[in-house]
């Protein structure tokens, strides 16, 4: 019963760990706008594949996907051009910041 127990707590840290290791503040020093930019950019680029991957299923047809003018172009092409964007502009803001070091 006892290595029961033991097991339980091991497992339970082991889910709370990453929250944990978000709230620190040693997460937020090493955290900057450059990395910031860069996570909204990937983030955006991945909402760009999944729209993609609902256009291949047929998921939420009432959103026009590859149809010109309709909700689904627009998140599409929204996604993609800002995710190009905020990725190469944190990208280029963490070289300058490395190079000012």
């Amino acid at each position: 019963m006892r290595l029961l127990n033991i097991r339980q707590r091991l497992d339970h840290e082991a889910v709370l760990a990453p929250t944990v290791g978000l709230r620190s503040p040693m997460f937020f020093r090493r955290c900057s706008t450059a990395t910031g930019l860069s996570l909204i950019g990937v983030a955006c680029l991945i909402v760009m594949v999944l729209t993609h991957v609902a256009e291949a299923l047929q998921v939420f047809t009432f959103m026009g996907w590859g149809q010109p003018d309709s909700a689904g172009h627009y998140l599409d092409l929204t996604s993609a051009v800002l995710g190009c964007t905020l990725l190469a502009v944190g990208l280029l803001a963490a070289a300058l910041d490395r190079l000012g070091r």
